[in-house]
């Protein structure tokens, strides 16, 4: 049986650890034909993606008792199973319930409906869905009290709305097993609030830091696992409202990523703006979508996610935790080096590719050797070896002027 379960402040699939590598597919069942699905899903597949996250009832304007619904989205379940993919599936969207479709009155039928009707090993529940927790917090608290009653071995989270992180209302229940924040889709300086509910939002100012999302969620006494449900969108216009602004890119999704990884997240969900709205050139698209979904199924922050996880899983990333400190010359926002260190490794991710001083003084009794990652195409290049240093300052080459952020790996060999 595929189950997995949570172990201090990491996931594990039975007794290995897991690594989150999430893709945002929120109208996978609403937009995409059962062979569409197919080649979506096997492109994530072959592109390390190991959860994928899909919305089940969108909104009220669709008749959702017809069970051919429900049968095509057990059948993608079960062939997402075959590929030994994760679906994190939405029971329902935070705007489906502003619009009154689920509620106190029938959210138990609705969980045992769930429950009793999808009974694979591969599903995880993830509640809300862009939305605060206290928008409703008694029908979110009953929901996953009601799906762990009848089905205690599925994973159950909830997905908060931009800038907020579920650790906010959930992290004491008992059916909340990790928490997940959405760092959302804003630069440092946008931080002027286009609705009501936004205006007093916890963690608003964080912005692209999305690390102190992480911190944060460890901050509690209560300390689950916690990953990114939401980062910025590659493809997505930056701030999401306004298409003369710039768009986020690779480099951009790369950063958030390594970002909260390295600061002790327990994986990342990326999100591709043509992806998440299944975007065909000649629809109506949001957010300045400017390609199909399936040529954005090659894009290369998509590729490039994979790299990360390998990275990750080459180490003992379950007894590491984060060490900025490590950092002599720290720095704040972009300019961060954020350090992940055990006990024989360090792994630190710059996003300028600035020159940084390291204090290796907890290594002196180890050699490590020292490499220079690439994240853009998870190259490799050996720069030597070090032991009973103090201090050590790295500086990788520069690539170009948009794009320079390098991974350093000490590890011993």
């Amino acid at each position: 049986m595929r189950q997995i379960i949570v172990k201090d402040k990491y996931l594990y699939e039975n007794d290995t650890p897991f690594f989150w590598l999430g893709d945002t597919a929120w109208q996978l069942f609403d937009k995409l034909t059962d062979d569409e699905i197919r080649l979506y899903l096997k492109n994530r597949k072959s592109l390390g993606f190991n959860v994928i996250q899909a919305v089940l009832v969108l909104n009220k304007e669709k008749n959702y008792s017809d069970m051919f619904f429900w049968s095509r989205v057990s059948a993608t379940v079960d062939y997402a199973n075959k590929l030994g993919l994760y679906m994190a599936l939405f029971p329902i969207w935070g705007n489906a319930v502003k619009q009154g479709l689920l509620n106190i009155n029938n959210v138990k039928k609705y969980a045992d409906f769930l429950t009793s009707f999808f009974k694979q090993e591969n599903i995880i529940w993830i509640l809300g869905g862009d939305i605060r927790g206290d928008f409703d917090y008694e029908l979110f608290d009953t929901f996953g009290k009601e799906l762990k009653k009848k089905d205690k071995d599925r994973l159950v989270s909830f997905h908060p709305f931009g800038r907020t992180g579920s650790y906010l209302w959930f992290n004491d229940c008992e059916w909340l097993d990790f928490n997940i924040f959405q760092s959302g889709h804003r630069r440092y300086d946008q931080l002027d609030f286009i609705s009501e509910d936004e205006s007093s939002m916890d963690d608003a100012t964080f912005g692209e830091s999305s690390y102190k999302y992480v911190i944060k969620n460890f901050s509690y006494d209560i300390k689950k696992p916690c990953l990114d449900g939401e980062p910025s969108y590659e493809g997505v216009v930056q701030g999401l409202h306004n298409p003369s602004e710039p768009y986020w890119e690779a480099r951009h999704v790369r950063r958030y990523a390594y970002f909260d990884v390295f600061e002790g997240a327990c994986g990342h969900t990326y999100g591709n703006n043509a992806i998440i709205q299944f975007y065909n050139v000649g629809q109506n698209g949001n957010y300045g979508v400017r390609e199909s979904w399936s040529d954005a199924l090659h894009s290369p922050g998509g590729a490039q996610m994979q790299y990360l996880k390998e990275l990750m899983e080459s180490v003992d990333y379950v007894n590491g935790c984060a060490h900025p400190e490590y950092v002599l010359n720290q720095k704040i926002r972009c300019d961060r080096v954020s350090v992940f260190a055990g006990k024989d490794f360090i792994l630190c991710y710059t996003y300028t590719g600035d020159a940084f001083t390291l204090c290796l003084s907890n290594y002196t009794e180890v050699k490590l050797s020292g490499y220079w990652m690439n994240p853009e195409n998870n190259s490799k290049s050996y720069i030597g070896d070090f032991k009973c240093v103090d201090n050590v300052t790295f500086k990788p080459v520069r690539r170009n002027e948009l794009s320079n952020d390098w991974i350093l790996i000490l590890i011993k060999e």
